[in-house]
């Protein structure tokens, strides 16, 4: 067995992939009308298909019980771009305790979206500003492996 995608439904097919397209940054991989498979394991499905196929016209949106999750480089260019766009935010960009920067929002039919500081970036930042390697590991509550398999990797 092996996971393939997420599919979540949608109310209006051409505005999600708009969504999706101009404010993620994911292009369209296979459009069969009804089901849009998207780069990255997404999928969108008509909410209409998405009842005939469990059978069932009682679907929860924004039930905040789970998120699609993306990770980006530039946290600060991100929102920038995300100030483009009318976005209905849950929070809009701070800091967990360990130093990762993350927004999060919801998508046109109220999916959670959170887009979070790729923690290579977070160890980036921190070195940056001239926390050792081990002060990064005490900072960021990880390994100071994971810090120095960080480093080696962004060089």
């Amino acid at each position: 067995m092996k996971y393939e995608s997420t599919l979540i439904a949608v109310k209006n097919m051409e505005v999600s992939k708009a969504f999706y397209h101009d404010v993620m940054g994911l292009d369209v991989i296979a459009d069969f009308g009804a089901n849009v498979t998207l780069e990255g394991g997404i999928a969108l499905q008509t909410i209409d298909t998405w009842e005939s196929f469990i059978g069932t016209d009682d679907i929860k949106f924004r039930n905040n019980a789970c998120e699609l999750y993306f990770e980006e480089e530039d946290m600060d260019t991100f929102c920038e771009k995300l100030s483009h766009f009318d976005i209905d935010y849950i929070h809009r960009l701070f800091e967990h305790r360990w130093g990762q920067r993350v927004v999060r929002f919801y998508d046109p039919d109220k999916h959670i979206i959170e887009v979070g500081e790729k923690l290579d970036a977070v160890v980036l930042r921190f070195i940056g500003q001239g926390m050792t390697p081990e002060e990064t590991a005490v900072r960021m509550d990880v390994p100071l492996e994971f810090i120095e398999k960080s480093l080696k990797n962004i060089k």
